[in-house]
């Protein structure tokens, strides 16, 4: 999953990107809304993570902004406002989902992860079934939907762990990880 956080604050972005990475997903940060929108329209991301308060135009601007020009990427705000007028807004401009600093990280996990399986295209498939974005690195396709993977045309027959370990290094493509991520 590739993630961008757009957040001023540097100590808080840099302890997103550290758990953020640590769950294998690639993160984008921005340090002010004026960048946020832009790597926003530039970049293909699964979830966007925007503050409120920053620099440049806010986090209700670079939302606004971006519903308007139809990219519906899910957006969870992370703020420190926490009025309830705030929040409407925010809802309002486009934002999915609104959570409050300080915060816990497992619920902010669980929110992106609720954001995006909503925002899942819902057409089902020639079995019935409903489609799930597919990884493809190479030859190598790996569809999570049905936990299978295929070399070119060839199924690979794998355990669960080893499904696993293969979907947890193609999210990190490009990035070391350590035994302990791993």
């Amino acid at each position: 999953m590739k993630v961008l956080v757009v957040e001023d604050d540097r100590k808080i972005a840099a302890a997103l990107r550290r758990g953020l990475e640590r769950e294998s997903w690639v993160v984008d940060i921005a340090g002010d809304g004026d960048v946020g929108l832009w790597q926003a329209t530039e970049g293909k991301y699964d979830a966007i993570v925007l503050d409120l308060m920053l620099p440049g135009r806010s986090g209700f601007r670079v939302c606004a902004d971006l519903r308007a020009a139809g990219d519906w990427t899910p957006i969870l705000v992370l703020t420190a406002k926490d009025g309830d007028l705030d929040e409407a807004e925010a809802l309002d401009t486009g934002a999915d989902d609104y959570l409050t600093k300080p915060f816990s990280f497992p619920v902010l996990l669980a929110r992106l992860r609720a954001v995006m399986r909503r925002a899942k295209p819902t057409a089902a498939s020639a079995d019935g079934e409903a489609d799930e974005t597919e990884i493809i690195n190479g030859d190598l396709h790996i569809a999570p939907s049905s936990r299978t993977a295929a070399l070119g045309d060839v199924p690979l027959k794998l355990t669960s762990l080893e499904y696993d370990l293969l979907l947890s290094l193609a999210r990190a493509r490009g990035r070391v990880k350590s035994r302990e991520q791993i």
